[in-house]
């Protein structure tokens, strides 16, 4: 019998205030897709990624993490210990550890929404027994090493967005860029849009994202697929109703241009994945644009906006 080899596990110990910020910076240095838990007696939040081995070169992303961690604590955040921590440890505590900490969620309407058809999605792992409520479609999706599950407030926000702008009867278009795991093109494709397109630079993500797509049974429905959004086109053969950008704040000001333009007249842009601190000039950019920030939403040091054209 062929013996699995064991993980490498990064750990940051930081703050409840701060962890969202180590959870993004440990992510982006390593790759991995980071699961944090907080510990209710020592008050202590733990930020980890787990890799293959060799997957890593363990002083560049000690040294690339110590760096990043000073960058955060000069914008005056409270970072706690800061202590990191590297060590091997078997598959199944990386499996356990995400057992614990990723729980079902529920996005959209309550239970007394007299809106028909899928009025909300219940998005869990294939190991949660969580039954789906009356007029509510199921996200499965699991954790891999190098993707996340879609918790993160930012991708929530996108996925609340999705829920509020499929009216009753009418079949909305959805455009993802930088979809990742996939999460939100299966979302919509379960909410009723149609067509659904979701681009990434990364090859494996277009391929797990290809993957969760046919576990949840949408794969004729989402097409996802290798896209640079640097060169999207100024005149796109087609235009979205939806379009959602969950990209980092430099790439959604330097082709504002090529993401406007896949927005139809009337259309709805869902900004995400922007620090609270980055969001006014975000939004001044596209505002410059014609369009107007119609909803959004501030959690811990992320700002997320829904923008309708003025």
């Amino acid at each position: 019998m062929k013996l699995k080899k064991p993980l490498w596990r990064i750990s940051v110990a930081t703050t409840a205030e701060a962890e969202d910020a180590v959870s993004e910076l440990v992510s982006n240095i390593t790759g991995g897709a980071a699961v944090a838990y907080f510990h209710l007696e020592s008050q202590v939040s733990h930020v980890s990624v787990f890799l293959e081995e060799g997957g890593f070169n363990q002083p560049a992303a000690r040294e690339a993490i110590t760096s990043g961690l000073a960058h955060i604590r000069g914008c005056g955040l409270d970072l706690g210990s800061a202590e990191i921590g590297i060590a091997r440890v078997r598959r199944e505590d990386w499996a356990e550890s995400w057992k614990r900490h990723f729980k079902p969620m529920v996005i959209g309407a309550g239970a007394g929404s007299r809106r028909p058809g899928v009025r909300s999605l219940l998005v869990k792992p294939s190991w949660s027994r969580q039954k789906a409520a009356k007029r509510q479609a199921v996200v499965v999706l699991d954790p891999g090493l190098s993707f996340g599950t879609g918790q993160h407030p930012t991708t929530s926000f996108c996925l609340r967005e999705l829920v509020r702008c499929q009216a009753p009867g009418e079949r909305h278009s959805f455009l993802d860029l930088g979809t990742g795991s996939g999460i939100l093109a299966i979302g919509a494709a379960k909410l009723g849009y149609t067509p659904v397109v979701a681009l990434d630079f990364d090859p494996d993500a277009v391929r797990v994202a290809r993957e969760n797509a046919r576990r949840n049974r949408v794969a004729e429905r989402v097409k996802p697929v290798r896209g640079d959004v640097t060169k999207l086109s100024l005149r796109p053969g087609r235009q979205y109703d939806v379009v959602c950008a969950n990209l980092i704040a430099t790439l959604l000001l330097t082709e504002r241009d090529r993401i406007v333009r896949q927005v139809k007249p009337g259309g709805r842009l869902v900004l995400a994945g922007i620090l609270a601190s980055e969001f006014a000039k975000v939004r001044r950019a596209y505002a410059d644009k014609r369009l107007k920030l119609c909803a959004s939403q501030t959690q811990n040091e992320w700002c997320s906006g829904a923008f309708c054209f003025a």
